[in-house]
């Protein structure tokens, strides 16, 4: 028995990093997924990959900050699978040129929010009338733990978006506590991925990064899958509102010790 036996999950940016491991792991633990991503061959190298391992999934092209697109896709989840008991609304971007309040353009800005929170909203407005009608379901909406604090290194786009998500989360949450549907955020400390591969490409800003985390290392992406998968599971039903935050211990510390 899988902890998600019987369940329908929709993924977004779901093609790589976080997002490819979780659709992975949701169909292992017997989700019906469907794998959202703005790139459409990453979408369906993670289909092909499930569905050799005897999985169940349905790769769909999405754009988060899309309201059409973001609607299509619950749709076919409601279509393939009969319903929707599972979001995990993953994508997000990190623009190089996000930094300071005073260097940050305004375009870039812009764009963030378009994704890191519109789509999250996008996905979730999309997601609780199909939810209803399903009897219920958990939202997992990921913020970041530069939520809870300032980062190392200046990205206000990205730390204000991810603060919209922790407190819409939080609103949510509260609205729908009696309606069967849970939700909570996620907020993972730095994540090797592709992404952060990218931004930390620079010897020094890594380790500017790194010296703050007190386990010594950066996450890997099966461990916030696994965060995911406990969020999104009747395991955690008597949570919402949350923020479950699993960041190598960066929050709770004040200084690291050599």
């Amino acid at each position: 028995m899988g902890r998600l036996d019987g369940k329908v999950a929709v993924i977004t940016g779901a093609g790589s990093g976080i997002g490819r491991v979780t659709a992975i792991l949701f169909a292992a633990e017997g989700a019906k997924v469907v794998v959202a991503d703005v790139v459409v061959a990453d979408a369906e190298s993670v289909t092909t990959e499930i569905v050799a391992a005897g999985g169940a999934a349905t790769a769909v092209t999405v754009d988060v900050s899309d309201e059409a697109q973001v609607d299509a896709m619950v749709q076919t989840a409601v279509d393939t699978y009969g319903g929707l008991h599972v979001l995990f609304n993953n994508a997000g971007i990190f623009p190089d040129d996000d930094g300071g309040i005073l260097d940050t353009p305004p375009e870039t800005w812009q764009r963030v929010m378009e994704v890191n929170l519109k789509g999250v909203w996008l996905g979730c407005r999309a997601a609780v009338p199909a939810m209803l009608d399903s009897g219920g379901g958990s939202i997992v909406n990921v913020a970041s733990f530069v939520a809870l604090m300032g980062a190392a290194t200046a990205q206000i786009a990205y730390t204000a978006s991810k603060g919209g998500v922790l407190a819409m989360t939080r609103e949510l949450a509260v609205e729908y506590a009696r309606k069967g549907i849970r939700a909570n955020s996620l907020c993972p400390g730095p994540i090797e991925t592709q992404l952060l591969a990218g931004l930390l490409a620079d010897p020094e800003r890594r380790q500017r990064r790194l010296v703050h985390i007190p386990i010594g290392r950066f996450g890997r992406p099966e461990e916030i899958a696994k965060a995911a998968l406990f969020l999104s599971s009747d395991d955690a039903s008597f949570i919402t509102g949350s923020a479950l935050v699993v960041d190598g211990g960066i929050t709770a510390a004040y200084v690291t010790p050599e």
